[in-house]
């Protein structure tokens, strides 16, 4: 009987897996293919956001069900654990030419990931759905209601470090605060490369909870007539395309000066910008439907592939799930503040909900305000003024992301 079951474990290479693998591993394993199953079936309900949650649930379940024996990385070692899918630790110019052979995931990870060239995509098509009125009609108050809702950004570099965390550990965690995947996976690159995978499945997991969490804080902290004020949409002047061009080319170019660590990123959501107001209809298109969708696919899918059981029992996960959750919240409290002093000082004329679209992940938080104010009241229309901090939180998170990068690793730690 043993020797039969022995022969069946040999015969399906998924199932011997297990039975080579600690109890403690096994169950994590069995644990993560039901997450990969629940983020599936949440964002086919549209609870979570499909295009991300879907792949990655994908990609989560399947990788971990897909483990079998496989030759180690270093020659002579024998064999180990592994997947077909792909494999981030190679690192030589030999293992990547090898590994381009046999994960069929690696050409994707080493050419869009390890270099940050997918976290660009995703601002290019961002900024080709990005419409910029409010935020040129009024750039002081679409920044003074970003910088509040940094909050998160900022003091959970302290807790992070108090919590054990090396001091660009700590930043590239931080960075979750700003509610913007494509800047959390660009700064753990540079920051954090050996916690990429963690901290970036971590802060879009969270990012995507944000539709359904983020309103509970509202209604908690905003009473009902505060978040059911109106807003004038005379506010919003008219803004021509070719000044929209103009302030995206200049803007750009001043942020990158004074910024390059962060270039590529304003620069790809800076073009995005250009191509739609230059209204080139097929490349708008391009961008939208092939840049932004294929990209935001492949990139839910190469996180869920990445995420095995090995990176789910690193000591560092659960204290990463803590520190996400206070970043959010902190820049939610902090964008409702500032939501709550613009509502104050202009004597009712702003709804402070568009202070949490200052946390910016564009345009999701933008949504939510809008959603909150619309239930509160039906004729509160915001969505155009909720856009505006949106784009500054944008552009406060990829300052701070930059003077992180460039500081935090110079620090005297």
């Amino acid at each position: 009987m043993l020797e039969t079951i022995k022969d069946l474990l040999h015969f399906f290479p998924g199932l011997e897996s297990f039975a080579l693998m600690s109890p403690e591993a096994a169950l994590v394993r069995i644990a993560l293919i039901c997450v990969g199953f629940a983020l599936v079936y949440l964002g086919y309900k549209r609870v979570l956001d499909p295009l991300l949650m879907v792949p990655m649930g994908i990609g989560i379940s399947m990788v971990n069900a897909g483990i079998l024996l496989m030759p180690a990385l270093e020659a002579g070692m024998g064999k180990e654990i592994g997947t077909m899918f792909v494999n981030p630790l190679v690192s030589t110019v030999a293992e990547q030419v090898d590994a381009f052979q046999v994960y069929f995931l690696q050409p994707i990870y080493t050419l869009t990931f390890a270099n940050g060239l997918i976290a660009c995509l995703v601002f290019m098509g961002i900024g080709s759905i990005t419409d910029l009125d409010f935020f040129i009609s009024n750039p002081r108050l679409s920044m003074l209601l970003a910088i509040p809702a940094e909050l998160g950004t900022i003091l959970t570099f302290p807790i992070a470090t108090a919590m054990g965390f090396t001091p660009s550990e700590a930043a590239a965690i931080a960075v979750i605060g700003g509610a913007d995947g494509p800047m959390v996976l660009f700064a753990s690159l540079q920051l954090a490369r050996h916690l990429f995978v963690p901290i970036t499945i971590v802060a879009y997991i969270y990012l995507s909870i944000i539709y359904a969490g983020y309103p509970f804080l509202i209604k908690a902290i905003i009473q009902k007539k505060m978040r059911g004020q109106s807003m004038n949409v005379s506010m919003i002047k008219e803004v021509s395309p070719g000044e929209k061009l103009a302030f995206s080319v200049v803007t750009g170019t001043l942020l990158c000066l004074l910024f390059p660590v962060a270039a590529p990123l304003f620069a790809s959501f800076f073009l995005g910008v250009a191509v739609k107001e230059s209204n080139l209809v097929r490349f708008i298109r391009v961008s939208d439907n092939v840049i932004l969708s294929g990209s935001t696919l492949f990139l839910g899918f190469t996180l869920g592939c990445l995420l095995s059981a090995n990176v789910v029992m690193d000591p560092k996960m659960l204290k990463l799930i803590i520190l996400g959750f206070i970043a959010l919240f902190l820049s939610g409290l902090g964008g409702l503040f500032g939501g709550v002093v613009a509502y104050k000082v202009s004597g009712g004329k702003i709804n402070p909900l568009i202070g949490i679209a200052g946390v910016s992940c564009l345009p999701t938080t933008a949504k939510v305000a809008h959603k909150c104010a619309n239930e509160a009241n039906p004729n509160a229309f915001i969505l155009p003024f909720a856009i505006g901090p949106s784009i500054a939180g944008v552009i406060t998170t990829a300052i701070i992301t930059a003077c992180y990068i460039t500081r935090v690793s110079h620090m005297p730690f």
